[in-house]
C-alpha cells in the first residue's frame, strides 16, 4: 500500500474526529475543561510541530530554494518562514482585539478563520509527506491538537450565539479543511512543483514554529504548580521523537 492509501484513511480519522467532538459538545452544551493528561498530549503535539517545523519542512525548503536559484546569500526559506509566524500572530492578535473594534458577533468567525487556515496547512504538511513514519508522527500530533480546536471553535460558536444551523455548517467547513490540505498537498508532491513546494514547506515551517511556541505557551501557562514542568518533557520528547524520525525520513 502507498502513502495515497495512508493518507487517504488519516483524511476520513481527521474528519471523523473534528465532527464527533463537535457534535458531542452540541449534545451537551456546555464548556468542558481540557483535563491535565489531555494537556500533557498537547504538549507532546506541539513538540512534534516543532520539529516538524525544523527538522523537516524549513530543511526542505532551504534544499528547494538551493535547487531552484542555485546557491545564494539572500535566506529566502527563512524570511518565508519569519512572515508566516508573523501572519499567525497578526491573527491572534487581531482575535483578541476584536472586541474594542468589533461588536462581539464577530469573534467567532475570526477565530473560525484561524483554525481553518491552521488545519489547511497542517493538512498540506501531512499530503506533501515522503515517508510513512514522518506522515504518521504527523497525523499523531494533528489528532492530538484537533479535539482541542473542535471545542474551542464549537464553544466560542456556542457564546456568540449563533443558530445550530450555522454552528453545524461551520464545523463542517473546519472538518473538512485538514482533508482538503491532505489532498493540496499530495498534488503538490505528485506534481513535483519543487517551487511551490519549497514555498509552501517555508510557509508551513513559520505556522509550526507559532503553533509550537507562542500559542501553545499562551493556552498552557502552569507558574506555580508541576503541571507545567510535566508539559515541558512531554514537549520535549514531542522534538526528541522528530529527531529520531529525521534519521530516516
Amino acid at each position: 500500500m502507498n502513502l495515497a492509501f495512508y493518507q487517504t484513511i488519516a483524511a476520513l480519522l481527521i474528519f471523523a474526529i473534528s465532527t464527533v467532538t463537535a457534535y458531542v459538545l452540541l449534545r451537551k452544551k456546555q464548556s468542558i475543561s481540557p483535563s491535565e493528561r489531555s494537556q500533557v498530549g498537547e504538549a507532546f503535539a506541539s513538540g512534534v510541530f516543532l520539529g516538524t517545523a525544523l527538522f523537516h519542512l524549513l530543511p526542505d525548503a532551504m534544499r528547494q530554494f538551493g535547487g531552484i536559484y542555485g546557491f545564494t546569500s539572500y535566506p529566502l526559506a527563512e524570511v518565508i518562514c519569519a512572515a508566516a509566524f508573523l501572519v499567525m500572530l497578526f491573527l491572534e492578535r487581531l482575535s483578541i482585539a476584536a472586541p474594542h473594534i468589533n461588536t462581539r458577533q464577530s469573534i467567532p468567525y475570526i477565530l473560525t478563520f484561524i483554525l481553518c487556515f491552521h488545519a489547511l496547512i497542517e493538512g498540506a504538511a501531512l499530503g506533501i509527506g515522503v515517508t510513512l513514519s514522518e506522515m504518521m508522527m504527523l497525523l499523531i500530533a494533528i489528532i492530538a491538537h484537533k479535539a482541542s480546536e473542535s471545542y474551542a471553535l464549537c464553544i466560542a460558536l456556542l457564546r456568540g450565539q449563533l443558530s445550530r444551523t450555522r454552528i453545524i455548517a461551520i464545523i463542517g467547513v473546519f472538518a473538512l479543511m485538514t482533508p482538503i490540505g491532505i489532498a493540496c498537498g499530495s498534488m503538490l508532491q505528485s506534481d513535483n512543483n519543487a517551487l511551490t513546494a519549497a514555498w509552501f514547506n517555508a510557509f508551513a515551517a513559520g505556522t509550526f514554529l507559532y503553533i509550537s511556541t507562542l500559542h501553545h505557551v499562551h493556552f498552557h501557562e502552569h507558574a506555580e504548580d508541576k503541571q507545567g514542568i510535566v508539559e515541558f518533557f512531554s514537549l520535549a520528547l514531542g522534538v526528541g521523537v522528530m529527531g529520531v524520525v529525521a534519521i530516516w525520513a
